[in-house]
């Protein structure tokens, strides 16, 4: 017997490789350089985890991860774009529980649907915000916040990265809760918001921890409490608002998005990669210095949780009758 293959059976050979299911995807993916969409300007939380990752996830598919920051509208220009974009995973979106659950209630003309338009990949991290406020207010506790706001009636000011964003809902809830009147001052994005916070032109700030822990350990900025329903194992020191405000909850997830049209194998591929890389060592010290815990699920669980979190937070801003400025 002839121990080369013939030219038929090499031919033969090569079609019956490219049906098994992923297998030319995964040799060749990606074969261009990947965008990561950030919806928000350099600075804020979302960016801070996001660019490590795609360090490491452009070290593995020797291909470069070019973070691309796409702010305005509460991180709706970002996402949008990230939603209509090639199905072909070399676009994804490093989104929020702002710009993907909240944005659905808070923007009647919103030009995307979250559910409709896009594919999870996975929920990478969960992180606590953390209520902040400038050394010079006399404030050491929620409660005094509380007792100040309610002396000084809107005299106090407090940021957020843009209206409707995460920390203005989650201020508009304490507001709300709080019975305090607050003037809100939206900027573009986290790092401006908090330059204005750390030189005092603005009072206070619920922040996502990313963007503040550092200010925080320097003493530039005064925690006062984390939104989480219990203290996080990274904020342990920090009383939450529902010890003041019980239940009190405003955490941000983020997740990694791709458009609705991408194909199956495509994204359990992507899930495969980025998991991957969230679990080495160096990132899960990162994001542990950030305050954030990495979640790293499935598609499926990723899918699941962003149809929870749109229906949860439609009834918050109801109940609580948020509106963006």
């Amino acid at each position: 017997m002839n121990a080369h293959p013939t030219r038929r059976h090499a031919l033969a050979l090569a079609a019956g490789l490219t049906l098994l299911p992923g297998l030319a995807v995964a040799d060749t993916f990606p074969d261009k350089p990947v965008r990561l969409i950030v919806p928000f300007p350099p600075g804020g939380g979302t960016d801070i985890l996001a660019r490590p990752v795609a360090q490491k996830l452009a070290e593995r598919w020797k291909q470069p991860v070019v973070v691309d920051n796409r702010a305005g509208a509460g991180g709706a220009i970002g996402s949008e774009a990230g939603a209509q974009a090639a199905p072909d995973g070399l676009t994804l979106v490093l989104g929020t529980v702002g710009t993907h659950a909240i944005n659905q209630s808070l923007y009647p003309k919103l030009t995307f649907d979250a559910v409709r338009d896009t594919a999870a990949v996975t929920i990478v991290a969960n992180t606590p915000n953390v209520l902040v406020v400038h050394p010079s207010v006399r404030a050491t506790s929620v409660a005094e916040l509380i007792a100040l706001a309610k002396a000084l009636p809107a005299a106090l000011n407090y940021a957020s990265p843009g209206n409707g964003t995460p920390p203005h809902l989650a201020a508009e809830v304490f507001k709300n809760m709080a019975g305090v009147s607050l003037t809100h001052v939206p900027y573009r994005g986290s790092g401006p918001a908090l330059a204005d916070l750390l030189g005092g032109q603005v009072q206070l700030m619920i922040a996502n921890a990313p963007a503040v822990l550092p200010y925080i350990r320097n003493g530039k900025l005064r925690a006062l409490a984390s939104s989480s329903a219990r203290r996080p194992a990274s904020l342990q020191d920090i009383p939450t608002l529902a010890e003041t405000l019980p239940g009190y909850e405003a955490d941000t997830w983020y997740g990694l998005f791709v458009p609705a049209a991408t194909p199956a194998a495509r994204i359990a591929q992507l899930n495969a990669d980025v998991v991957q890389v969230l679990r080495q060592p160096e990132i899960v010290r990162l994001f542990g210095e950030q305050g954030a815990d990495i979640v790293a699920d499935s598609p499926e669980s990723a899918a699941r949780m962003l149809r929870s979190e749109v229906l949860k937070w439609r009834e918050v801003i109801r109940a609580n009758q948020v509106k963006v400025d």
